[in-house]
């Protein structure tokens, strides 16, 4: 047994240590903060090994359930939010709390209640559990600025409010995202020690890209600057190489690549869905926040989408998120498309 090896891996950093270095700088924060964040990070751990079991119980015939389409799937779900709900409330840290899962916000009891509310997606991808593709936890955290009566309007706010956001990441390996407006970073579950390690430091996606994501089984339906960008990624008029299409259709999992490796992931209206498929609060936002802090831009088509302001809790929007100069490049399309029609 290497004893030198296994003392050098106790100088790691990990994200509570991480996060502890973060509240140092606040001398006036309470830790608050950081107990939510530690109750999301559980929640994380709990989730990815839930995903973990329920591959292999499908592998191996465990499932129990005779229905393989939908059921095995729904339960995780269902057992992701529980778990997301639970571990918010018991913090005693937070107010309100929006998942995916529920039509309705979540009021915290006034004994549990603190001054955040959390907007999630507790399993996104959850389609793509069966066939091992990587699916995810996006999560962001506004602060409320009165607790006397909490109400919906507490959450429906613009994204540039959002006090932190992140994702975590149940693939190859388990990657937490995180921002708390201070640049991005990522880390790495390490299941010896049940820690997340921080593997990725202060994210910087590239200026330009060379990969666009999206669903072209939508084409048809696009409008024209949408149609137009995607031609000039494949037929790029000013001599350079044309881009590669990747497309996972996991959000979680394309937005991760697009922030590793650079480019753009788009999501946009169509003539079936025409105010988009992904959710303002809990997708839009925290994915828009993430790739901001990492250097990159997002854009809903009209604008820049963390000023947004929701009407409602499950509201949708198009999205074009990725390398600044990609994003860019979209913006300029929707801006000759609407000089057009003045």
């Amino acid at each position: 047994m290497d004893h030198s090896a296994d003392a050098h891996r106790t100088d790691l950093m990990t994200i509570t240590r991480f996060v502890l270095n973060e509240q140092s700088k606040h001398p006036e924060s309470r830790g608050d903060f950081t107990i939510l964040l530690s109750h999301i990070v559980l929640g994380c751990k709990f989730v990815c090994s839930a995903v973990n079991k329920a591959g292999l119980a499908k592998l191996i015939g465990l499932a129990g359930e005779t229905n393989v389409q939908g059921e095995e799937q729904k339960k995780l779900d269902v057992l992701s939010n529980e778990v997301f709900i639970k571990a918010l409330v018991s913090s005693g840290r937070t107010c309100i709390l929006v998942s995916e899962e529920d039509e309705e916000a979540t009021f915290v009891e006034p004994s549990k209640r603190g001054k955040y509310a959390v907007v999630f997606d507790p399993l996104d991808g959850s389609s793509n559990i069966d066939c091992g593709v990587s699916i995810g936890t996006i999560f962001g955290i506004y602060v409320l600025k009165h607790l006397q009566e909490p109400t919906l309007d507490d959450v429906l706010q613009p994204g540039k409010n959002m006090l932190a956001a992140g994702y975590c990441m149940y693939g190859s390996s388990c990657t937490l995202v995180l921002s708390t407006g201070n640049g991005v970073n990522g880390f790495t579950l390490d299941p010896s020690l049940g820690e997340f390690i921080l593997t990725h430091p202060d994210i910087k996606i590239p200026r330009k890209g060379k990969i666009y994501s999206v669903n072209e089984g939508n084409a048809k339906n696009w409008d024209s600057p949408t149609a137009k960008y995607v031609e000039n990624c494949k037929f790029p008029k000013d001599g350079s190489s044309p881009k590669s299409l990747r497309y996972i259709g996991s959000m979680v999992a394309d937005v991760h690549r697009t922030l590793l490796y650079g480019g753009v992931f788009l999501y946009p209206a169509d003539k079936k869905s025409p105010n988009g498929k992904l959710r303002v609060l809990y997708e839009v936002f925290p994915m828009s926040f993430l790739m901001e802090q990492a250097g990159g831009q997002s854009f809903t088509g009209k604008g820049r989408a963390l000023d947004l302001v929701p009407k409602k809790i499950h509201e949708r929007s198009p999205i074009f998120l990725g390398s600044y100069d990609d994003v860019e490049e979209i913006k300029g399309l929707y801006a000759a498309e609407e000089n057009k029609l003045v």
